[in-house]
């Protein structure tokens, strides 16, 4: 079943329908739905897909292109070389429209240091007379983004458009499970990360707790391992990886608060960390405002699948793989709540965009705000803050999944929090609950035209 990625096809068919040369690259994290993506645009349309392969050889990898070329008949002549094929790629590309994939192009590009500047000869001498239109896949961020679109890389300045794919949305991932209840559709959410591979593991017709348990507490299951599996195929040595983030899975959040639990020199951790950066496995944070190199700079797991699986599956993995995997899932099922509350903040925000031409005014940007409140002369959080600096507008953002309704003392306290931010002279305020507010709360708000009070069953 293919969902979702209406924005994702519309460039393509515009990119398509363009009667010149095209040059797309992809990219994002794996199993985010690339070759889906691609399969999907391809669908009914004149088009060479060729997958390359992971450690394969170059010769390997062109007798992989050969048949694709030649739409895997065995009876091909296998190219020499790649400018042999993009030779045979172009005269076909002379008599029809045609599209050329290559799915996982790091993979090839590897195998021959040549391959990218090949290519880009072809580009500029043959491709640009067609209007043909290539394709190029990869996993690896930091490739894509240096080595395909970055100013030092040959095919600088010939793509033509781009689409870096991310996770689904809430909406969208839905779909997968439609007939489980919307707060159970939160958690597939928040424990796949929206990832497509992984949403569509989830089977509405069983319950929530039956998946959970399926997916993760069971050895011969396909998410036991996943995370090992991807950090052997994105890393050499995914030891120190792993360490750096079960640091920042247990709560280590800035530099030195990993360095000291992972035992490693700070110059190693921070190449290590630039590397998980550009997976999209962790991201890095710094408060609303706060300036690019802010001391208050912190680590976090940006993969909800990650997320889950550091907090609840990597302390249970021996248990788990001596089939105890439902006695730990029954341990650790009331603490799916707690984990649901950073989904929530991801779910917000995402409601913030969902609803943007509604709000009181356009805001630029929106993230989380931590740091020392000199009013109450205490550290204190702010689950997000919408605003636009030139008309000194901002929005305060509370979450709260929790079993309890919000009472009026959490709004009082959320406007209290927020008088130290003199800058804004038009302030509102957000809360959003799962389980809905007091009266009191409804009533004092009812009072406050800038403040909105938000149930879970109301969003989107």
């Amino acid at each position: 079943m293919f969902f979702g990625r209406e924005n994702e096809l519309a460039t393509l068919n515009k990119q398509y329908n363009n009667n010149t040369f095209s040059f797309v690259p992809i990219y994002g994290r794996r199993r985010v739905g690339k070759t889906q993506l691609i399969e999907e645009f391809i669908r009914n349309k004149k088009a060479i897909f060729f997958t390359a392969v992971n450690k394969a050889t170059y010769k390997n990898n062109l007798e992989l292109l050969s048949k694709a070329i030649f739409e895997n008949n065995e009876n091909v002549p296998i190219y020499s070389s790649f400018s042999d094929a993009l030779d045979g790629i172009y005269a076909l590309a002379q008599k029809e429209k045609l599209i050329f994939v290559i799915d996982e192009f790091p993979y090839f590009a590897q195998s021959n240091e040549s391959i990218i500047s090949i290519l880009q000869q072809y580009i500029d001498l043959k491709f640009l007379k067609t209007n043909m239109m290539l394709i190029l896949s990869g996993s690896s961020l930091s490739f894509m983004e240096n080595q395909v679109m970055g100013y030092q890389s040959p095919l600088y300045g010939r793509r033509s458009g781009q689409i870096r794919l991310l996770p689904m949305n809430f909406q969208t991932a839905r779909e997968f499970v439609p007939n489980l209840s919307k707060y159970n559709q939160a958690v597939v959410y928040g424990v796949t990360g929206a990832i497509p591979k992984y949403l569509s593991l989830f089977n509405d017709s069983l319950s929530l707790t039956e998946n959970i348990k399926g997916q993760y507490f069971d050895r011969n299951a396909y998410l036991f391992e996943e995370t090992t599996n991807l950090l052997k195929q994105e890393f050499m040595e995914p030891a120190l990886y792993q360490s750096i983030i079960t640091a920042i899975a247990t709560g280590a959040s800035q530099m030195k608060d990993i360095q000291n639990k992972v035992g490693e020199e700070s110059s190693t951790v921070a190449t290590y960390i630039k590397s998980l950066l550009e997976t999209g496995i962790i991201k890095k944070e710094i408060p609303a405002m706060d300036k690019e190199g802010s001391r208050k700079t912190i680590y976090r797991l940006q993969d909800g699948m990650f997320r889950f699986w550091y907090r609840f599956i990597y302390p249970n993995v021996s248990l788990i793989s001596l089939d105890k995997g439902e006695i730990v899932y029954n341990r650790i099922e009331s603490q799916i709540n707690d984990f649901m509350g950073e989904v929530f903040e991801k779910l917000c925000i995402e409601y913030m965009w969902y609803t943007y031409d509604k709000l009181p005014f356009k805001f630029q940007n929106i993230s989380r705000w931590w740091g020392n409140n000199p009013d109450l002369k205490s550290q204190i959080e702010i689950d997000f803050i919408a605003y636009n600096n030139e008309n000194e507008q901002a929005i305060f953002g509370e979450c709260k999944w929790r079993n309890e309704k919000i009472d009026k003392k959490t709004v009082e306290q959320l406007i209290e929090k927020t008088k130290m931010f003199y800058r804004f002279e038009e302030k509102h305020y957000y809360l959003f609950s799962r389980s809905g507010f007091t009266s009191s709360a409804i009533k004092y708000a009812a009072k406050q035209a800038n403040i909105q009070l938000i149930e879970f069953n109301d969003m989107f």
